[in-house]
């Protein structure tokens, strides 16, 4: 066993760590405060080629593995929760459904775009009164003679108010719950699908998140993405893979708030004494160490057998469910550390703090992380 990374894996570590401490760090405060996406950075991300990282050449992606993927998301969010969950979302939802369920005929026409930047893509599953509970789902598509029409309105859509390629999740077969759920491929512009309302949110915010409104929205045919009513089962796989992205992300928050309060612990001075030579604090940054640590472990363990193309599922439930919660714990321990710095602007970990929490519930409440790890406990051999 070999807890090593590979020179490939340390070098795309080092590339886009570089690269956030140059290009994102100096624009993060400003993304949060204003709520504005940052287009140009994204661009510049892009052309990197790290929004299709593991989707193949032959489409205009980088052809990675899951594991630098991952890699990735941790540096980029170390500096900015934003700009990372812009990726994950673009990268695990959107380009990763059309590459899983689409026909060779719909990769070669989306993925393209998609992987090299040129649209930033959406995936739309949630809806006001339907979150974990799926088959409480109200958008339908209905069959037409031509194609299909859907109908119905979609929340907490990430990425949604600035992208080009939307999936949209509906009901099909309403008689079969979650079984009558297809998937859709939906281009900006196409008529009966608008942008509602734009969230504000307590964190993320330079993350654009808005209502999807589709209304009489007609599709043809190859519209469809994956088999008729295959739509729920496709989600499940997608988001599987999406809470490694997830995951990771968290611990590039977390890691980025740790690294920020050993810097401030040993500057500030108390009682005489920079205050990380008091035990309090040392506990702290020792109980936050460990957890990043664990963590990062569990990310990658989950994303190696991913890569191995071995069942990940109940793994990739571990990782996001317990790195988003030691995301939440260390974010605090640095606003503690930082006493009533650390709950004003001057300094990022209020920011972070923020941030670590849409990590427990984007992409599956820790809730259902539990439901799914006790499941897969639990079913037989």
């Amino acid at each position: 066993m070999d807890f090593e990374l590979s020179a490939e894996h340390t070098m795309i570590r080092e590339t886009v760590r570089e690269f956030a401490e140059k290009e994102i760090r100096p624009v993060a405060a400003r993304v949060d405060e204003t709520g504005e996406f940052p287009k140009d950075t994204i661009a510049r991300m892009a052309a990197l080629g790290w929004m299709g990282m593991t989707i193949p050449q032959v489409y205009e992606g980088a052809g990675l593995d899951m594991l630098s993927y991952a890699i990735a998301i941790e540096e980029v969010a170390r500096v900015c929760g934003s700009h990372a969950l812009v990726m994950a979302a673009h990268n695990s939802l959107c380009t990763g459904s059309i590459y899983l369920a689409g026909t060779e005929e719909q990769r070669a026409r989306y993925l393209p775009d998609l992987a090299s930047g040129r649209r930033i893509g959406a995936w739309a599953l949630t809806e006001p009164k339907s979150g974990s509970d799926a088959a409480a789902m109200e958008t339908t598509a209905r069959r037409t003679e031509n194609g299909w029409v859907l109908n119905g309105t979609k929340n907490f859509c990430t990425n949604a108010p600035v992208a080009g390629t939307f999936v949209i999740i509906a009901v099909t077969d309403r008689a079969t719950g979650n079984r009558g759920i297809s998937a859709f491929i939906v281009e900006r512009g196409n008529p009966g699908l608008a942008i509602g309302k734009v969230e504000e949110k307590l964190g993320v915010r330079g993350s654009a998140t808005s209502q999807v409104l589709l209304s009489d929205c007609w599709l043809p045919p190859d519209a469809l993405l994956g088999g008729e009513n295959e739509g729920f089962a496709n989600a499940l796989r997608v988001l599987d893979g999406g809470r490694i992205s997830i995951a990771a992300m968290a611990v590039g928050i977390a890691q980025g708030a740790f690294e920020a309060s050993v810097a401030y612990a040993k500057e500030r001075v108390q009682f005489g004494r920079p205050i990380a030579e008091h035990e309090a604090i040392q506990f702290m940054l020792a109980d936050m160490a460990m957890q990043i640590d664990a963590s990062r472990m569990l990310v990658q363990r989950a994303a190696w057998l991913k890569d191995r193309g071995e069942p990940f599922k109940q793994e990739a439930a571990m990782a996001k469910l317990y790195a988003s919660e030691m995301s939440s714990f260390v974010t605090n321990k640095a606003v503690q550390i930082h006493g009533g710095y650390g709950y004003v602007r001057d300094y990022p970990v209020e920011r972070m703090l923020r941030d670590a929490k849409l990590t427990e519930i984007g992409e599956g409440t820790s809730e259902i992380q539990r439901l799914v790890i006790a499941r897969e406990l639990l079913k037989g051999p």
